[in-house]
């Protein structure tokens, strides 16, 4: 298969330019000449015009009509001073009587003369008439076209009118306006070509200078496209293109953090399925062949429930990461108590709270608080807040839930004591796939994902969700719901529940352990809490 040639930017701008300058060129040459041809037509009239009616003036002051109307002058005169004027205005002159017969010449440029020669009646016609404007031979006075101009010779006859009695042409050859157009010409197409040369160069270096970001991007997108996303393109200039360059820079750094937090979720996600995996084959395993005891086997399959309860998250989230993305993750509001869903959460992990000796604050005065919303994903909000808040709690640490009730929201906050996060992070905290935990010291399970999730179940509710924290002390995450969201037919609010008393009990005990008050999280004056 041919190859096709490759039409770059750069040439086509090149080319492109340079056709448009040498068209200029071209018309500015044509109207050039034309502006010359003209302007040397008027000067060249306009000066044989003076010099025949200053002859004419001179002759018919010394010209006489004899008693047949015959013209009678004195050419001797005439023939000494005609041919110095008409060398001095490289003209051809000459005197005619009304019959058109050539009666002095005085010959100023090359050429042939034909004085034998009558000019024709109606060129005498035109010149006797006031004056005589043409380009051409004259009746045969000459070989070759010129241009003439003729002016009657008149004279006062003894009524005291005047009457012509004769005629003075003056004429230039034709052929010096062609040297004239020729000098014109060179002198343009010098100017023109030293002209277009600069231009050449200028364009040249303007369209590679222009074209050169463009290349810079085309290579570090061959880069992008093989892995590489450590190419930047230098920004040599504030105009477009170096708006585009800055717009390609942002994006470079936008696909090396994507890429960056893709191996870090595929490393994840990998290590997430082949821990559970590998658990749960070898204690099966171990079962069948015999190698596990049978009054063990129940241990050992409570740790593969375990395994596979946690495998079932990780396809949940990634099955909830997946609707986020393609818009399908749609609301089922509904009318439910808050208080009771903040409560069977927290009992979810009394285990790992007895664990680490952690004291729950603000749950001892709880009442029921009904709000609108998706039950289920509130559910996984603040199940997703309060296992972070546990994993991260110091040993013998506190936990704060404080639920407050507002005339157009509801507010929750969870604080949590513990190393806190630092300032640098916070910014990033509910991106996807961020982990503040890279060591997975502390994190062994989680991907990154649950507080992106969070902050899109918030924000589907029309609420807002922000984090504050004080490195060494505590971390604290706060959202709120907003009074009322539109209900669809069929969606009754739920009724009230009176569980909350027992709930409450095992946490208060909880508390009476832990002797030393909750840290005081200093908040900036910006809090967007104050904010709402």
């Amino acid at each position: 298969m041919k190859q096709t040639k490759r039409k770059t930017i750069f040439k086509k701008y090149l080319r492109m330019t340079l056709a448009t300058i040498f068209i200029s060129f071209c018309i500015l040459g044509l109207v050039m000449l034309l502006f010359f041809n003209s302007n040397w037509k008027h000067e060249k009239r306009d000066g044989l015009e003076k010099n025949a009616l200053s002859i004419s003036d001179i002759v018919s002051r010394g010209v006489a009509v004899d008693s047949v109307g015959s013209l009678v002058m004195d050419t001797d005169d005439l023939q000494k001073f005609l041919p110095a004027l008409s060398r001095n205005n490289e003209s051809d002159i000459f005197i005619t009587g009304r019959d058109g017969k050539i009666l002095v010449t005085a010959q100023g440029v090359d050429g042939t003369l034909h004085t034998n020669k009558t000019i024709s009646a109606d060129i005498m016609q035109k010149a006797l008439g006031g004056r005589y404007d043409d380009q051409t031979m004259l009746s045969g006075v000459y070989d070759a076209p010129c241009y003439v101009v003729g002016v009657p010779v008149t004279v006062k006859v003894s009524s005291g009118k005047t009457q012509s009695v004769g005629a003075v042409f003056t004429a230039v050859a034709v052929h010096s306006l062609v040297e004239y157009r020729k000098d014109i010409l060179w002198m343009f197409l010098f100017a023109a070509l030293a002209a277009f040369a600069v231009s050449f160069c200028m364009v040249w270096v303007f369209s590679y200078n222009m074209v050169r970001p463009l290349r810079s991007m085309a290579d570090a997108a061959k880069n992008f496209g093989d892995g590489n996303f450590n190419t930047r393109v230098p920004v040599t200039s504030r105009d477009e293109v170096g708006e585009l360059a800055v717009a390609f820079n942002n994006m470079a750094d936008s696909l090396a953090s994507s890429e960056y937090t893709r191996r870090s979720f595929i490393a994840n996600v990998s290590h997430e399925l082949k821990t559970p995996m590998t658990t749960i084959a070898g204690f099966i395993d171990g079962i069948l062949d015999g190698t596990i005891p049978p009054e063990k086997e129940e241990h050992y399959l409570h740790i593969v429930s375990q395994e596979v309860k946690r495998l079932s998250r990780l396809v949940k989230t990634m099955l909830d990461l997946s609707r986020i993305d393609s818009g399908e993750l749609r609301l089922r509001p509904a009318r439910f108590d808050l208080t009771e869903t903040v409560l069977t959460t927290m009992l979810s992990f009394e285990d790992p709270i007895e664990k680490k000796k952690i004291a729950v604050h603000g749950l001892e005065d709880t009442h029921p608080i009904f709000v609108d919303g998706d039950p289920d994903m509130i559910h996984q909000v603040i199940y997703n807040l309060v296992e972070n808040a546990v994993k991260f709690t110091n040993e013998s640490g506190t936990i704060e839930v404080r639920l407050r009730e507002e005339p157009q929201r509801t507010e929750v906050t969870i604080r949590n004591s513990g190393d806190g996060i630092a300032p640098d992070e916070l910014a990033r905290i509910f991106d996807r796939f961020y982990k503040t935990d890279k060591s997975r010291s502390k994190d062994k399970t989680g991907m990154g994902l649950g507080l992106y999730i969070v902050r899109t179940i918030i924000q589907l509710h029309g609420g807002e969700i922000t984090v504050h924290s004080k490195l060494g002390a505590c971390t604290e995450f706060a959202f709120w719901l907003p009074g009322e969201i539109p209900q669809t037919p069929g969606n009754e609010p739920m009724p009230t529940t009176t569980v909350c008393a027992e709930v409450v009990k095992p946490l208060k005990q909880k508390k009476n352990a832990a002797k030393a008050e909750p840290p005081v999280l200093e908040k900036p004056e910006n809090d967007a809490s104050k904010k709402a």
